[in-house]
């Protein structure tokens, strides 16, 4: 059977989630979609409910895979092991504590198709529990430009709101990084840098569900581990790719990554913050596209001043975000 598309959808613990993960996906406007979930020993009843759920859709019955971890590996190794069995000529992840609009998949399709692109990307929403916050994105024409873009931080490197043609990941042997989940959708940026067209929607398709008790919102120190592999691989493929002519969006990617250890709410942190890839410090200031607020409390950082880190962390991260961004 030959699909048009591959939603390829890691399960864990998301006993409460995944029934308006699941209908959203398989009320998808489009046919030709080959559904793959992959159950990453998920020790709650997440499993039992995707079943129930999959019984009010028996047209799609034949289009749905489940795959099973027999032990817990990961969001990455449970994206690899969809991509191994993905038969779609394009591929999209969905995360399954999230959700989409039921047009996503054609959408997306449709515009692959119509500009031959190889990559297609979208707005989003962040999705509180009382309200939901539209994200969007920058369009850009080539690939390399929107390569730079995410770089640089004005695009989201995010891979669930991006469908992708499975030739490029087959073609040039591209995996996620198992065992290393904090980042590891900077995938996508060696998925963009061999692409040979690319496009936008711009509208908000997917709907990413914000968890207070994310991994990401204050890191912990095997999530900084995490964070440094993923960034350091990224750094290393595009000194090999690009041959040392990309350095200074290098520098700019670093300074994007080392932000949370300012914002993490722990002082502890800031010191990792000077220690990993000083040489990118000296580039602060350059960035000026980046806020002036950001590069401040960066200087700050770079200076070891860092009580106004933490100033900064209490007036603005802590007080006023609250009050702006009231969910």
């Amino acid at each position: 059977m030959e699909y048009k598309v591959s939603v390829i959808i890691p399960v864990y613990k998301v006993e409460k989630f995944v029934e308006r993960c699941v209908r959203s996906l398989m009320e998808q406007t489009m046919d030709g979609i080959e559904y793959i979930f992959v159950d990453d020993a998920s020790p709650d009843d997440s499993i039992l409910i995707l079943h129930k759920v999959l019984v009010d859709y028996p047209e799609r019955s034949e289009r749905v895979k489940i795959l099973v971890h027999s032990e817990n590996k990961g969001l990455p190794a449970a994206r690899n092991t969809g991509l191994a069995v993905a038969k779609g000529e394009y591929v999209f992840h969905c995360d399954s504590d999230d959700f989409v609009e039921k047009d996503l998949l054609s959408t997306l399709y449709e515009v692959a198709c119509c500009e031959k692109a190889d990559i297609v990307w979208s707005d989003y929403y962040v999705s509180y529990p009382n309200n939901e916050r539209y994200m969007r994105q920058p369009s850009y024409d080539t690939p390399e430009a929107a390569l730079k873009g995410m770089l640089h931080g004005r695009m989201k490197y995010n891979v669930w709101n991006k469908l992708v043609k499975r030739s490029l990941y087959i073609e040039h042997d591209i995996t996620f990084p198992a065992g290393y989940a904090m980042g590891e959708d900077m995938t996508m940026m060696f998925l963009f840098s061999y692409a040979h067209k690319v496009a936008y929607v711009g509208k908000a398709l997917y709907h990413y569900v914000s968890n207070n008790a994310s991994m990401t919102n204050v890191p912990k120190p095997k999530h900084l581990i995490e964070l440094k592999y993923n960034s350091d691989r990224v750094l290393s493929f595009l000194e090999k790719r690009y041959h040392g002519a990309w350095r200074e969006e290098g520098y700019s990617f670093m300074l994007l990554m080392k932000w949370p250890f300012l914002t993490g709410h722990d002082s502890k942190l800031y010191p990792l913050w000077k220690e990993w890839c000083p040489e990118a410090n000296s580039h602060i200031w350059k960035r000026k596209d980046v806020a002036w607020r950001i590069r401040f409390v960066e200087a700050c950082a770079a200076h070891g001043q860092f009580w106004l880190v933490t100033l900064h962390d209490w007036i603005v991260l802590r007080f006023l975000y609250s009050i702006m961004y009231k969910k």
